[in-house]
């Protein structure tokens, strides 16, 4: 697949939870306490195996479960405070924003990497790790950025990408400067010691001058969804030799989601909620199977129309039709997206938009693109702040 035409391309699939690990050859979307733990010990064994950068999914990762095996029921093990049960969801009128606090929390301070460390790469290369003082995390979500700073090697990156946007890291140089597309100089310039980065971004010509320079580029799964969150933590401390501070991040974001997932109201009549991905004019997809966004929608308890329709894709192009076969009572949109075609307004010229109970009761949720679909270590925050938009805004 040609690098032209990238931005519909990640549109329609990367942006938003194709699978695979691509090679970039062939490539062409409440912490609890204050107490941290202690830091990992500066003299630890580095491991004793390869670190895999592709790893496993999870099976309900963050779902709260009995001595069985079988999930509680919903809101038992919620930390935050459910939407009221007796309130109508349906009866609500008018758009709302879901708004997520986007600090980052370190799950420890003064973490010291193990190193040297040898990770297989997702494009099938072998890669040493020998130094980890100056760290970039590049992809299309901000999810590698994310996890680095929840580690708490957050001083140790010295770039960003576009959609690292969280306040720590808005002071950081911006590495694509054309929306998602590196610049090698700008890169180069940074003198990064790693390069944790994975196919969602490019041009994969970028990435192979960065290894022909002496950098080491470890590419990571691209996929997004909640299963993947685990391994992809444990993928990137592994790969920066701070394994103990991995899984204490894991433990964190596992409770965090629980909770979240907890606050989906019980009831045999859940909402339908249909996820719209736009840029201007051009760009006009619904999403369906395997898009990211019809996972954030099982997390809150409703069913994402697109898979209820039979959309066979993760992202198909907008039509009458099929947006009013669906009848969403709610859609939900990246603010930016929103933007891009003028607010609510535009939003009803979508097709069909306009004849869908959503659509007559102008229900759209938006919450910030650098949150919505980054699947990373502020899930559950991303996960509750949508529940109370969507129920009780």
């Amino acid at each position: 697949m040609a690098w032209v035409g990238r931005g519909l391309v990640v549109a329609a699939g990367l942006l938003l939870g194709v699978t695979a690990c691509v090679a970039p050859e062939d490539d062409p979307a409440g912490e609890g306490t204050d107490a941290r733990p202690a830091a990992q010990s500066a003299t630890a064994e580095p491991p004793a195996e390869p670190v895999e950068a592709c790893q496993e999914p999870v099976p309900g990762f963050g779902v709260t479960v009995d001595a069985d095996g079988e999930p509680l029921p919903a809101r038992e093990s919620a930390s935050a405070e459910a939407p009221d049960p007796a309130a109508d969801p349906r009866a609500i009128l008018g758009p709302s924003t879901a708004i997520v606090d986007q600090t980052v929390t370190p799950v420890a301070d003064g973490v010291t990497p193990a190193l040297p460390v040898t990770v297989h790469s997702c494009d099938g290369e072998t890669v040493v790790v020998e130094d980890a003082s100056r760290i970039l995390a590049v992809d299309l979500y901000g999810t590698l950025a994310e996890i680095v700073f929840s580690l708490g090697l957050g001083d140790h990156v010295v770039g960003r990408d576009a959609s690292t946007g969280f306040p720590q890291a808005a002071g950081l140089p911006l590495v694509t400067p054309g929306g998602h597309d590196l610049n090698a100089e700008a890169v180069l310039g940074l003198d990064p010691t790693v390069v944790l980065t994975d196919a969602s971004v490019g041009p994969p010509e970028v990435q192979q001058q960065l290894r022909d320079a002496g950098i080491p580029v470890i590419f990571f799964d691209d996929a997004r969804d909640l299963d993947r969150i685990p391994g992809q933590i444990r993928a990137v401390a592994g790969a920066l030799g701070v394994p103990e501070a991995g899984e204490q991040l894991v433990e964190r974001t596992s409770g965090e989601i629980a909770g979240a997932l907890a606050l989906a109201p019980a009831g045999a009549d859940p909402l339908r909620i249909a996820f719209l991905y736009t840029r201007g004019g051009m760009v006009q997809l619904l999403a369906g199977p395997g898009s990211g966004a019809d996972a954030m929608i099982r997390a809150i308890g409703a069913v994402d129309v697109g898979t209820d329709i039979g959309l066979d894709r993760p992202f198909t192009q907008i039509t009458s039709e099929a947006l009013i076969e669906a009848a969403p009572d709610v859609i939900i949109m990246m603010t930016k997206g929103l933007e891009s075609i003028g607010g609510v307004d535009g939003m009803l010229r979508l097709p069909g938009v306009a004849q869908t109970p959503a659509g007559e009761k102008l229900r759209v949720v938006d919450m910030a693109d650098s949150v919505l679909l980054s699947f990373g270590p502020r899930t559950g925050r991303t996960i509750e702040a949508l529940a109370h938009a969507v129920y009780q805004p």
